[in-house]
């Protein structure tokens, strides 16, 4: 289960639980708008309350990743995990945004309103 917050140019999105394909497939649609209207968006993703992700939703965000490299400025990421962190990180692969990954949410919040 997600929830999702927004202004003009920010997307605020916290995952509780596990991650699954419809959860993304909400949270494209309003990136795909954001960026059509406005440009690229500011992503904060507080990833502390995950438990995982399904197999479909993973490869729905690598798919989406590819086919809107530019729909980001600023990526900022709230985890523990060093899993999450590595994949972030092989994540700037494909999507041409700068990133930020911590443990404090107040840092990654701070470093997105720059």
């Amino acid at each position: 289960m997600i929830t999702i917050d927004h202004t003009d140019s920010l997307i605020s999105v916290a995952v509780l639980g596990e991650f699954t394909l419809g959860d993304f497939q909400e949270f494209e649609e309003l990136v795909i708008y954001k960026a059509r209207m406005s440009g690229p968006v500011r992503l904060f993703l507080d990833l502390t309350e995950m438990s995982g992700a399904t197999l479909d939703m993973a490869w729905e965000e690598i798919k989406f990743s590819r086919e809107h490299p530019n729909d980001f400025e600023r990526i900022g990421i709230v985890t523990d995990s060093e899993w999450i962190t590595w994949s972030a990180w092989l994540q700037r692969l494909f999507v041409n945004a700068e990133l930020m990954v911590s443990h404090d949410a107040d840092d990654v919040r701070s470093w997105l309103n720059d």
